[in-house]
């Protein structure tokens, strides 16, 4: 009797935990120890949501200055996760034990009593030197955040075509890669405007990119932010996870846990943003402040596979603009009342 699909789909599941279990017992045997890899979180006055990944990662050369050497995109996706290790995590001098999920993943949300702005915890594994990473605390009264795609939003990619998203995640420098113009200063506009403003980074991208992609902003000055990204690989029911999935869920997850806060939706027409954000505007509409969406150029569409968009969102009832880069959103959002127009 042939496999359903769901069978094969377990089946190829559990050969890549077996694959990782083996990967690691090698990394173990050579000498090398799991590490905690912080990612920017964020919370409220009274809770965090931490996140971080546990690997084993092979050194990484540093240059006579002290920097990491240039890195290619497949050192990212060379650690070993270490699936299941139990981790401690530090909040203001409180002791917390999380464990990570199947791929070494850690997105738990503590309770903590932390100022407003972006704070400093530890996290450690096995007896491992603690590990800094920040979450942003938003204040009780903040009424305005912003939630940001990365990929052909605020950095070009191209990801949707197959063999582009290869390149650029596995073999592309990660000092080549190139911001959208003008997205930094619309961002950082928006954070210097609205003092305490959340930003969230909603990506389709794997976690194992989450440090290539924090100096990356750094270099191109975007504002800070929290990052939401997503395991690769296969679940229980199909062979990679969604990603239209993973971001209809943090959506309505941040709804829910910032009620008092109307969100910018960042995104473009490359991929789902138009569609996602056109149904949760629908459904939380008083979660939404308005949608820019970054309009590919030509060149651009036909390496993404083509635009997505929905023509029609007059549904949404929330205010919708669009251009070609961060400049033309900057002037749109000011024409609707969401930045203020210069003197």
């Amino acid at each position: 009797m042939p496999r359903s699909p769901r069978a094969k789909v377990l089946w190829f599941a559990r050969l890549e935990r077996r694959f990782h279990r083996w990967r690691e017992k090698r990394a173990r045997a050579r000498g090398l120890r799991p590490v905690v890899t912080g990612f920017p979180g964020y919370g409220t006055q009274e809770w965090v949501r931490v996140l971080g990944r546990v690997l084993i990662a092979p050194p990484i050369k540093r240059t006579s200055t002290g920097e990491f050497a240039s890195l290619r995109g497949w050192r990212s996706f060379a650690a070993v996760p270490v699936g299941f290790a139990h981790v401690t995590v530090v909040i203001d001098g409180v002791t917390h034990r999380v464990a990570a999920d199947r791929g070494g993943v850690i997105d738990a949300k503590l309770p903590a009593s932390l100022a407003p702005g972006w704070q400093t915890i530890t996290m450690s594994v096995e007896g491992s030197d603690p590990t800094e990473t920040r979450v942003f605390i938003v204040g009780a009264d903040v009424r305005f955040g912003v939630v940001s795609d990365i990929d052909d939003t605020v950095m070009v990619t191209a990801l949707p075509r197959p063999l582009l998203a290869a390149w650029n995640s596995f073999v592309v420098d990660e000092h080549a890669r190139q911001p959208v113009p003008g997205m930094a200063v619309m961002l950082e506009r928006l954070t210097r405007e609205h003092p305490g403003t959340p930003v969230i980074y909603l990506s389709t991208g794997a976690w194992n990119v989450a440090p290539t992609l924090t100096r990356f902003m750094r270099r191109h000055l975007f504002p800070a932010g929290s990052f939401l990204l997503t395991d690769w690989g296969p679940t229980h029911d199909r062979w990679f996870r969604s990603g239209r999935d993973h971001k209809e869920q943090n959506l309505r997850r941040i709804a829910a846990e910032f009620p008092d806060v109307k969100w910018l939706l960042v995104g473009d027409d490359g991929q789902h943003d138009d569609a996602i954000y056109t149904g949760f505007a629908i459904e939380h509409p008083e979660s939404v402040a308005a949608v820019a969406i970054r309009r590919l150029l030509p060149a651009e569409a036909v390496l993404a596979g083509g635009r997505t968009v929905v023509d029609d969102h007059s549904a949404a009832e929330v205010p919708w603009v669009t251009e070609s880069d961060g400049a033309g959103l900057l002037e749109r959002l000011q024409s609707v009342g969401v930045i203020s127009r210069d003197d």
